[in-house]
């Protein structure tokens, strides 16, 4: 659910994200060569492409409903659904479903710890099983709830796991809890780190008195032809709105069964959602460096890719990247251009995150690909994805020298510093340009920017601008900005 491209299709897409561990420095940009097992599934590039899908089937009535579920009166469900548009969706709005199991929990929960409020989100963590006796539930984790017991029902892939039943159920022991003022469910994996503000902000765009299945399918075309093009991929998350959930509960365990053949829970779900009317491998850092014009939602798979910062563990990298993103919800990740026509260079900003600097002029066009530093999920391979990539180059003169984020601070109400530190590379080694050796001199990049405003996203998205105010020998300072009328990101 991040992501760059918006359709309303059929029922459901969902989110994913990123990461990678210490490595040398050679493999922020030689992954093809040299890689560790890894496995990064973007919600949506974004990680998040997210796409928004609806059904236009209409709720139809459920006179048993009522019977069977007290705390809510479905028969009013049909044609008169409570419409309070007046209140904007907010977080209260939501509530959340984590997959997860009580063996792995007290691994697993430092993803959820890093975005969960106490008090504040409202959700579940759905186990297999309690937890044993002699464990205290963490304050920090959503309170857990225990799932139903889904023996009576077949599943008969041979590669799956029979716990696709039980995260499948989760949307409906969500809904059947029978909680007030919940407009939207959203599910992921206990490996799923959410970006909550983003993902109200995305949510809040749609009507949830209609019919709603929202997230993204997988980056990985082969991962697509195998499952499905019109599949939430549900470890990065997707949301079901609430009328869709009371028909969803209604037809779930029996199409359950219809499809036991089906491998995952994601995949059960797309096809009960049918009957009513990314994924990559490697380091995700070329992924990452060139982030669509669109909100980071989710991240996920994070036990499986390398660190996103390579001098830091897992954890401790996501905490850096939450830093920034605190700071600018709605700019966390966003991709500018920058060139010094003096100097000749090009600068890449993935904000919060990484700077690249090209000791060239560099078309937008490349800028905006994403380097090739992962490969598919399924079968390793270099392609195809749903989205243009671009090689790296043998020659280590040609890749950019990159500098990863190294602190963010505000300065004022409205605006940002962050600052980027270099990461030692090929370059630094096998490169003795002449034009090289005054881009090797400088070791930081402070970049300003104005907080973004969450309404640019109600827009047609548009790239800001980026330009170079100052620079010294050690350290260049860029400004990130709205563009102007008739602004282009490429000087003429």
């Amino acid at each position: 659910m991040s992501s760059a491209r918006e359709t309303i299709h059929d029922p459901f897409k969902a989110w994913r994200f990123l990461v990678f561990p210490t490595i040398k420095p050679s493999d922020v940009f030689n992954f093809v060569m040299k890689t560790t097992l890894a496995v990064f599934t973007v919600l949506s590039v974004s990680l998040f492409f997210y796409y928004a899908l609806s059904n236009q089937v209409q709720l139809r009535s459920c006179p048993h409903c009522d019977r069977l579920f007290p705390h809510r009166k479905f028969s009013d469900i049909n044609y008169n659904f409570p419409r309070d548009t007046h209140e904007k969706t907010n977080i209260s709005h939501i509530l959340f479903g984590i997959g997860g199991s009580a063996q792995t929990w007290n691994e697993r929960r430092l993803y959820s710890d890093l975005w969960w409020k106490p008090n504040v989100t409202r959700g579940f963590a759905w186990l297999d099983e309690k937890p044993p006796e002699n464990y205290t539930w963490p304050e920090t984790s959503p309170p857990y709830r225990v799932s139903a017991d889904t023996s009576r029902f077949n599943y008969t892939c041979w590669y799956g796991s029979r716990s696709a039943l039980r995260i499948a159920r989760i949307v409906k022991e969500s809904f059947e809890l029978g909680l007030d003022n919940v407009r939207w469910f959203v599910m992921g994996d206990d490996d799923t780190v959410f970006f909550v503000e983003n993902l109200v902000t995305v949510l809040a765009k749609y009507d949830h008195n209609q019919m709603y299945y929202i997230g993204g399918n997988s980056e990985s075309v082969e991962q697509d032809m195998v499952h499905s093009y019109t599949m939430a991929y549900g470890g990065g998350g997707f949301a079901v709105s609430y009328p869709l959930a009371a028909d969803l509960v209604r037809v779930l365990d029996g199409c359950l069964d219809r499809y036991a053949s089906f491998y995952g829970s994601d995949q059960k779900v797309q096809g009960c959602m049918a009957e009513i009317g990314v994924d990559i491998r490697g380091d995700p850092y070329g992924l990452l460096a060139a982030h669509p014009v669109a909100p980071l939602v989710s991240l996920h798979h994070l036990d499986y890719v390398k660190s996103i910062f390579p001098s830091l563990t897992r954890i401790e990298a996501l905490k850096r990247l939450i830093s920034a993103y605190k700071m600018d919800p709605d700019r966390a990740l966003q991709h500018s251009f920058c060139y010094d026509l003096n100097r000749n260079w090009s600068v890449s900003v993935s904000w919060g995150y990484t700077v690249q600097l090209y000791p060239s002029l560099v078309t937008a066009k490349r800028l905006e690909t994403a380097y090739l530093t992962f490969k598919s999920w399924r079968t390793w391979k270099e392609e195809p994805f749903t989205f243009n990539t671009q090689p790296l180059s043998q020659d280590p003169c040609k890749r950019p020298i990159v500098y990863f984020l190294d602190r963010v601070e505000r300065v004022g109400e409205e605006k940002t510093l962050t600052t980027y530190k270099r990461h030692s590379n090929e370059v630094d080694k096998n490169c003795d340009r002449i034009n090289y050796a005054p881009a090797l001199a400088v070791q930081h990049f402070n970049v300003s920017a104005s907080t973004l405003n969450p309404d640019i996203w109600k827009m047609a998205p548009r790239r800001q601008c980026c330009e170079i105010i100052n620079g010294g020998e050690d350290m260049v300072r860029v400004t990130i900005r709205g563009c102007n009328q008739f602004e282009s990101v490429t000087p003429l």
